[in-house]
């Protein structure tokens, strides 16, 4: 029978559709090229079903892919067949991220370090991408913001339907550190009116863009500037995403 990880990596796409991967991934190569960096080989950090992966491919990158979940990794595999180059692909934890050797550029996206539980475990993330990103290369990532937590997500519930499919996403916020805690349900319908529900509850956390600044040149890297959910303007008040530009020093 299936668990709640292959219905969450099977209906993911369906119910991100609204995503936009290929701007994304011109985005960022842009971004990029634009603080001369190298975009050649190329690490998608938290990779998911691998949709950044294969533009990025498509863009002419070499692409590691990584994320901690196999189901994932399936759909990404099977997605990316016949892609060139072809796109390697690891079912490693972030804060355990081993690689042969350094990378160009590395990416995160999509709000992947907002999972991690806390502060530490955001530093040892930094910490290993520097270890495998080369001397003066790039660490471009996004993270959900305190108002977007506070304002957005906080005590809101959300309902996706995409085929046989509903999500249902409630927040609670903790106001003390504006944390979220997130409880997904699926129902998948199974024939007729029979639903099968998965659950799933985690934690998503948000820092503050010094509490971040902090942490990057604790571990090696040079804060260079931040925009605001992938555009070209710096973040306002009351942004809810923002891009952050590193370098490894």
């Amino acid at each position: 029978m299936a668990g709640y990880e292959e219905v969450f990596a099977r209906y993911y796409d369906a119910l991100t559709a609204d995503v936009d991967y290929r701007g994304h991934g011109a985005y960022l190569k842009r971004l990029a090229e634009q603080y001369g960096g190298r975009f050649r080989l190329v690490l998608d950090l938290a990779c998911g079903t691998g949709s950044l992966a294969v533009e990025l491919a498509r863009l002419g990158a070499e692409v590691i892919a990584v994320d901690g979940s196999q189901e994932m990794l399936t759909q990404a595999m099977n997605k990316s067949a016949g892609v060139t180059p072809p796109i390697l692909y690891l079912c490693q934890d972030m804060e355990e991220l081993d690689l042969y050797g350094t990378v160009n550029t590395t990416l995160c996206t999509l709000d992947s370090l907002n999972h991690l539980p806390d502060r530490e475990s955001l530093r040892r993330v930094f910490h290993r991408v520097r270890l495998f990103t080369e001397p003066g290369g790039l660490f471009l990532f996004d993270m959900n913001t305190p108002y977007k937590h506070r304002e957005v997500l906080g005590g809101a519930a959300f309902v996706r339907e995409a085929g046989e499919v509903c999500c249902v996403w409630q927040n609670t916020l903790d106001p003390q550190d504006d944390s979220v805690e997130i409880l997904l349900d699926f129902f998948v319908r199974e024939g007729g009116n029979r639903y099968r529900r998965y659950s799933e509850s985690f934690r998503e956390c948000a820092y503050p863009q010094e509490e971040i600044r902090e942490l990057l040149e604790a571990e090696g890297f040079r804060l260079l500037e931040l925009r605001g959910d992938y555009t070209d303007a710096p973040p306002g008040p009351a942004e809810e995403r923002i891009v952050y530009i590193a370098r490894r020093e």
